[in-house]
């Protein structure tokens, strides 16, 4: 089959004759209809977290076999989650059902798994969410990041009265916003990119750039999602005594910088990575959210390479990648 792999001679490659996956129990076999480019699989080109293997962890497909008594997910359109655990009945993580945290779990594209940029993957019955059928391929594809976005709150819970702010206009901030907008919140965009911020303003969100934005101690939930040092400066001088500081994307130190402020005003920091499916599919049927404008190119999966060189462009937002 087809497949976008990362080799251990560090090498992006399309590979046409890569072994389909083997059904192992319990687990579905996903012929992929499309799938999107994340920055993260950029990162792995770069050897974050010294991973080899094929990449992708957000698509869409179609099952066509499973491996279990139940075969009810054959012919159904799903979306798989990134990760599972070891379901070892001693590990308390999966115990909990908190399988992304499980120190043993599988994580597609990314950590011990193969991943979705290949004509089919597997992944286990458990971890796949069957897509309503309002909902197309093109929105379907951005269920991973519209959980994780969907994350803040579950984790905290957002007073109907506060005001919330997310600092940064690229795919991560754009979504966190409209998820947060969709869910009736006060929230406002900042960004540095005009057209960016159109998109979310033409869904209803309050936008407003950075350079004519005054910074204030004022509001009660800061989300960074720059993922720099300066945007995280930015978020901790926007967030308000005893106010709470989202970190929705890793910033990596190359400078020293001042925490005191967390302490004299009492911040709570809370990190914020992946969410559940089925709350994010439940926004997509909704309707609220329209992910189109984000899409910059859709890419065949013989031009993949050509697809990955595109994401690097600064303006790019989402690549995706049809089957």
């Amino acid at each position: 089959m087809k497949a976008v792999v990362f080799t251990k001679d560090n090498e992006l490659k399309l590979v046409d004759n890569y072994e389909k996956p083997v059904l192992q129990k319990g687990e579905a076999l996903v012929k992929v209809t499309l799938a999107g480019i994340c920055n993260t699989d950029y990162e792995i080109t770069k050897g974050y977290m010294g991973y080899v293997g094929v990449l992708g962890h957000e698509a869409v497909g179609v099952v066509v076999d499973v491996n279990s008594e139940d075969k009810s997910l054959i012919g159904k359109r799903v979306v798989p989650e990134i990760s599972y655990g070891c379901k070892e009945p001693s590990c308390p993580w999966c115990a909990e059902k908190l399988y992304r945290h499980c120190p043993n779990r599988h994580t597609l594209g990314i950590f011990h798994k193969d991943g979705v940029f290949a004509e089919y993957f597997t992944m286990p019955t458990e971890v796949l969410f069957e897509v309503p059928d309002n909902v197309s391929d093109e929105q379907a594809v951005f269920v991973e990041p519209l959980a994780a976005a969907l994350e803040i709150t579950e984790q905290h819970h957002i007073k109907p009265f506060e005001k919330v702010i997310v600092l940064g206009d690229g795919k991560l901030g754009l979504i966190t916003a409209l998820a947060l907008n969709a869910q009736n919140i006060d929230v406002t965009l900042v960004g540095k990119h005009k057209n960016k911020l159109d998109i979310a303003s033409a869904q209803g969100v309050q936008t407003a750039l950075l350079n004519e934005f005054k910074i204030e101690k004022i509001y009660d939930v800061v989300v960074e999602a720059t993922g720099s040092i300066s945007g995280f400066e930015t978020a901790l001088a926007l967030t308000k005594p005893r106010g709470t500081l989202v970190l929705k994307s890793t910033v990596a130190a190359s400078k020293e910088f001042n925490l005191a402020p967390i302490v004299i005003d009492e911040i709570t920091v809370l990190g914020s990575r992946c969410g559940q499916f089925p709350a994010a599919l439940r926004l997509l049927k909704s309707g609220k959210i329209d992910f189109s404008p984000l899409i910059s190119a859709v890419y065949s999966v013989d031009d993949a390479i050509e697809g990955f060189e595109k994401n690097k462009e600064k303006e790019t937002l989402k690549v995706l990648l049809k089957f």
